[in-house]
Formats: C-alpha cells, structure tokens, sequence
C-alpha cells in the first residue's frame, strides 16, 4: 500500500522526572523527545484472532505508583516501524477511559466499522478509576447547557443496566450498579433556599425531586447529623456504578467484536504523532511508539486530562487558531473497608461542592483572576457505600499540574471535613483506621467554561475531540459517545451540539 502522507512529530521537555510521576506522565502525544515505552502490549487484529485477552487491573492507593522506562527513539527508526508494523481501521480512538471505550463500544454496537483503541497505559489509569461513580442529575440545574447531555446520559446508563437485568445478569454484578438515589446537603440559609428552588426546578423538568427538612433528611440517614436549620434535596433516581466493573464489562463486550477483526487494543503504546496527506490534508494514521495505526474514517481524541497537551502539540507548527485548554485537576478520595460505625443509604453530596463549580464557572466566563483559577485546594464533602461495601469520602480539587502523589494534609482535611456532617467520624482517627484505608487519586480533564469539547477539528478533516468532562466522565459518556458516532456517521445527534463545540475554543 503506498500513501502520500508526511510524519508529524513533535517533543515534550526531556526534564520530566518518572521517578515522580505517574505512568500517565508519559504523553499519549504531546511536546517532548519520542519515547518508547518497554514491554509494550500491542493488541493487533491477527494477535486479537489466536489469543486471549488480558485483562487489566489498575491501583489507586497511593501506595505504589507505576512508572515507565523508557528510552529514546530516534525518527529514522521510526519511520521503519511505519513500514513494519502498519494497521489500518476505520476509527481510531486515542485514550482508554470511559469516554474512549464507549465511544468504541457505540461504534461496534451503531455501525459496522472496525475500532482501533490507543493509549500508553490501560483502562482505569486516569479520572475513570479513581472517582466515586455517580450517575447524577440533581447537582445539575435544568435548562443548563449540560442538562440534555446528562439527562440523555443518564437515560442510556439506565437501558444498560435494565438490559442486562433482562438477559437475566445482576447490574449490581457486572456494573457495580445501585440505584441510591442522590442527597444534595446543605447547612447555611443561603444553600437551604438554592437547595428548595433546585428541588422545584427538579420537578418542573419531570424528575421526582423532594425537599427534606432537617428532620425528614434525619429519618433518611439517621448518620447524619445538621444544626437547627440544615435541609437537603433528594433525587430517588440517581445511580451509581463502579468503574472498574463498568470498564471491565465494556471492555469484555467490545472484545467479542475482535473475533471478526473490528476491534484492536493497543496499551502501553503512546500516541506520539501523526501522518497526515500531502494532498488532502486529511489525517492518514497515529503513529505509536510501536506502530502505525492508519484511520479511513475518523480519529478521536479522548485523552482526559492529557487531550490539552496533545492538542497544543498537534497544533504548535500549524496556522490553526485553537488551543483546547483541558487542564489536569487533582482529586483525592479516601477509601474505608470495614467501617462499622455507621452505614450510608444513599450517595451523598453537600451543597458547598455545586456552590464551587457555580463560582468558578463565573469566574472563568468573566476572566477574572480568582483564587478558583490558582493552585488552590478545596474540599467539600462526598460521602457513599460503594459495591464492596466500603465508606468511600471526598472530596478535593487542586490545580498543580500531573502530579499524583497522595497528599496527606488533604485527607486529614477530607476526614474533618466529612465529620462535620457525620459526628461518628471522631470516635476514630485516620491513624486508628491506617491498616482499613485506601486512597484514591485520579486527574479529573477541567475546562474553564465548566463544559467538555466534543465535536469535529475545524480545519482538520477526520480529526474529533471528545475531552474535558472533569469529574463528570463516567455521567457524561454515553451521551458523548452517542453524540461523537453521530457526528462522524452524518446523523444527527440527539442532543445539541453547539454549547460543546471545539470551535468555542478559538482565540
């Protein structure tokens, strides 16, 4: 096969230090020397047809951090890897999280065009395995420009589960799925009278939203103990999953579609530039560190939190005006196994964290300098039972760059934080508690405007963004995979597509 096309590359800082950072500090594509990656598992259709999948298994403890070793590759053996290990699918999708894997899963299941799926870690490495899971609308307002998106996503999560109780599987099994519904928590007189008019929003769109006096909210999590005054908003259809299972069980389906060669993997291989025709202008292929992965139809980039680095490297020697400014924002989680003080019946949220995304959305839309635009630290609180029955408390939000490192003073700050609404919480310490804890920590993909990218590159034919969803990945992705198949079929999508347009990105 000869193609006209000509080699993109482009170089990241060779200061980064592996030593300190996470395996996801290697760039799927971003500005830095080329790197290989040791050991790299590459999934190819032929492999896919005469062996078995491995499945992968991710630790957010806080206690190991998994570093790559790599070495440098120069262009010239580069350019013989383009010629020694060449594929050719109809989509290729750079990033394995939830929005990745649905978009392939979408594809699979929607059309009859074969996936190719990339990233230089596995599934669950990012934001999807370190959150706590929630399916929610009722931290959402109505009429928000994210509202059809999560309600859309909401409804399809929903099919999902109902499906697979249908072909008689357990939801709670395969996904993790549990329909607690959703408490919104508020403790001051401003967030009680927000917390009424969002109940009443809740119900004027169709949803079976109540407002709880103090008294009511006791009856319903007896653990959770307001002053004279507190009130919460509960949503009864709200779920949860466990992204784990979610991911392992998506996986596992679009893997069935390798058998017939429409479906690679290739882990452990970072995208590291791209061939693009000389004559058309079209994007030809995403060269790995391994291989060639060429696209006939489309190439989407769903890198969370990375999508940033690697929009800003495809476009640095290009006249493209577009800077999609997806920025990394930490988060931590802390994790109790047999906690027997008290169990939770529902998830839990306080007012406090919605108040936060309001303030720094405006904040970000008016340009002004605020201290929710610097490397500040917040923490609000976030509380639930997950599917192993574990407390799970949260949560924090912290600008400072890729770094993953467990913060101890943050979830000191997390514990006293979640005590101020469960008083049980300080008949122990976190040290008593040492060998029962886990902590989580994941990079949510932040914007600005508070909303993801998702739609075509202008200028860039073939060329779809999908990214910067924060702490919202697993709510939003089947809605976005829905949106993103539509868009590269020539269907038209279900929710509109304007508010998330890559064009709004333009300088």
């Amino acid at each position: 096969m000869v193609r006209c096309a000509r080699f993109l590359h482009f170089t990241i800082s060779p200061s980064v230090d592996y030593a300190s950072k996470t395996s996801k500090e290697s760039p799927k594509m971003a500005m830095m020397d080329l790197k290989a990656i040791s050991n790299p598992l590459s999934l190819c259709r032929n492999q896919l047809l005469h062996r078995k999948l491995a499945s992968h298994k991710s630790s957010y403890c806080g206690r190991e951090t998994r570093r790559h070793l790599a070495q440098p590759v120069h262009v010239a053996n580069l350019q013989r890897d383009i010629k020694a290990q060449s594929h050719s699918y109809d989509v290729v999708i750079v990033g394995a999280g939830i929005i990745g894997l649905t978009i392939a899963r979408q594809f699979l299941l929607g059309s009859d065009l074969s996936v190719a799926i990339i990233d230089a870690d596995v599934p669950c490495a990012g934001a999807t395995g370190a959150g706590q899971g929630y399916i929610w609308r009722i931290n959402k307002e109505p009429g928000h420009e994210k509202w059809e998106l999560a309600s859309r996503s909401h409804e399809l999560w929903v099919n999902l589960a109902d499906s697979l109780q249908q072909q008689g599987m357990d939801p709670l099994q395969i996904l993790g799925w549990k329909k607690t519904g959703s408490l919104l928590v508020g403790k001051t007189e401003e967030e009680c009278a927000m917390l009424e008019s969002r109940a009443k929003h809740l119900r004027d769109a169709g949803l079976g939203a109540q407002f709880l006096s103090n008294r009511e909210l006791q009856m319903k999590e007896p653990a959770l103990v307001l002053e004279e005054g507190g009130a919460a908003v509960f949503l009864p259809d709200d779920c949860q999953l466990d992204a784990h299972r979610a991911v392992a069980s998506i996986e596992k389906g679009n893997r069935q579609f390798a058998l017939n060669g429409r479906y690679a993997e290739f882990y452990h291989e970072p995208a590291t530039g791209l061939l693009r025709s000389e004559s058309s202008g079209e994007i030809d292929a995403v060269q790995t560190s391994k291989s060639t992965i060429y696209s006939k139809k489309a190439v989407i980039l769903a890198a969370g939190s990375w999508s940033g680095s690697v929009m800003h490297g495809l476009f640095r020697n290009s006249n493209m005006d577009i800077d999609v400014p997806v920025k990394p924002r930490k988060g931590h989680l802390l994790l109790i196994e047999n906690f027997d003080s008290f169990k939770l019946n529902h998830a839990l949220m306080e007012a406090g964290y919605v108040n936060h995304q309001s303030a720094a959305l405006q904040a970000a839309v008016s340009g002004a300098e605020t201290p929710y635009d610097a490397e500040t630290t917040s923490v609000s609180m976030t509380a639930t039972m997950d599917s192993s029955g574990r407390l799970v408390l949260g949560s924090s939000r912290q600008l400072v760059g890729f770094n993953t490192d467990v913060d101890e003073s943050i979830i000191t700050r997390i514990w006293e934080r979640a005590a101020e609404f469960f008083p049980a919480l300080r008949e122990k310490s976190l040290t008593e508690l040492k060998k029962n804890r886990s902590v989580r920590v994941g990079l949510r993909p932040y914007m600005p405007d508070g909303k993801p990218v998702i739609g075509p590159v202008p200028g860039w034919s073939k060329f779809y963004v999908a990214a910067g969803h924060e702490g919202e990945g697993l709510t939003l992705a089947l809605g976005t995979a829905e949106m993103i198949v539509d868009m590269v079929l020539g269907n038209p999508t279900k929710v509109d597509p304007e508010p998330y347009t890559v064009h709004r990105c333009s300088s």
